[in-house]
């Protein structure tokens, strides 16, 4: 399935519910920060050596977190009639110009710091 099949089938669960009229876009990016929160906590206190256990001890939690996510994002792409695939698209291009792989190799450094 592409981006487009998947937010067809967003739409039809949201409006077989009638739900629309609660999708305002100021409800929908709460919604988007709410459900990170939900997948952040899952790490929260977890130190670089408990990490990989977690992840496999709950991948299902884990799964269903970042699904949350990304339904209410394509969810509020569409709405805002954001293509998001091409979006992700022209980012991963700015990205690619701001983090030059000679410069960026390697390093956590933010692109202005490079």
């Amino acid at each position: 399935m592409n981006i487009h099949d998947i937010t067809a089938r967003i739409l039809a669960f949201r409006d077989a519910r009638d739900w629309m009229q609660f999708h305002n876009p100021k409800e929908l990016a709460i919604a988007i920060t709410a459900e990170a929160g939900e997948l952040l906590q899952h790490f929260v206190w977890q130190q670089p050596d408990q990490l990989e256990k977690r992840v496999q001890e709950k991948r299902s939690e884990l799964n269903d977190e970042m699904a949350d996510v990304g339904i209410l994002l394509f969810e509020l792409a569409h709405n805002l009639g954001v293509d998001l695939g091409q979006a992700m698209l022209d980012k991963i291009e700015r990205n690619e110009t701001r983090y030059p792989v000679a410069k960026a190799r390697g390093s956590n450094a933010k692109y202005n710091e490079l």
